[in-house]
């Protein structure tokens, strides 16, 4: 049995799923049970930490450039197929809801994309936007590199409605009007992200440049990836 040091920052993948966005925009969001370590009962997207063998999944597509080259600056290099791979699986394991397109897998399927597979799609990272990062300050239980991604809703390839294949993790499942989404348990950095969301609204390209909040051991940084760096205002 491996022991994992949780005080160890870990790369994650938030999945902001984005339903009628022309005309009654609305997100899915869960809740995280009350005893959870990190952000207990608190409202939350779907998401997690990557997994080691989310690098070698056989993604249909990648994150789509700029994305693409934007979540390699100020990061390991090489992560991108991972976060995408695992914001997939991250919507699958929380929601039931799947990204990708049909298709067969070859060769060994690892554990955690097994269910996944048995649904007869390869996954697929193609209709994420990256438009957002976020690094867990320090003293926290758990410490998250979280990468946000946008993905309309009309990409999911399964009902919308339909949770059933969902594991536990997140009770509530809801479609969430985003107008009405400040009026829940929201983790601070949650509630910044849907101004960002609700900025995207109506356009599907890429944002001139992704926010990171980088809290690290030094100091508070906003950052804009491909942008310019300052201190963060009180």
């Amino acid at each position: 049995m491996s022991i994992i040091d949780k005080t160890a920052i870990r790369n994650a993948a938030t999945v902001i799923a984005l339903r009628d966005r022309d005309s009654d925009p609305a997100i899915l969001m869960g809740q995280r049970g009350a005893k959870a370590a990190f952000m207990p009962n608190k409202f939350v997207f779907p998401g997690g930490a990557v997994d080691a063998a989310d690098a070698y999944i056989p993604l249909l597509s990648d994150v789509p450039r700029p994305c693409f080259d934007r979540l390699e600056e100020d990061a390991p290099s090489g992560m991108q197929r991972a976060l995408g791979a695992a914001a997939v699986r991250e919507l699958w394991e929380e929601t039931g809801l799947i990204l990708g397109e049909p298709g067969r897998w070859s060769g060994e399927v690892p554990p955690d994309w097994q269910s996944f597979a048995r649904t007869g799609h390869l996954p697929s990272a193609g209709g994420l936007q990256f438009v957002f990062r976020a690094l867990t300050p320090p003293g926290r239980p758990r410490r998250f590199d979280a990468r946000f991604f946008l993905v309309d809703a009309a990409l999911i390839r399964s009902n919308l409605d339909d949770f059933s294949h969902a594991t536990e993790e997140l009770s509530h499942l809801q479609w969430i009007p985003l107008s009405e989404a400040r009026g829940f348990d929201l983790p601070f950095i949650t509630e910044v992200v849907l101004a960002e969301v609700e900025s995207r609204l109506h356009r599907t390209d890429p944002p001139a440049s992704v926010p990171y909040f980088k809290n690290d051991d030094e100091a508070s940084l906003f950052k804009r990836l491909r942008g310019y760096e300052m201190p963060e205002v009180d």
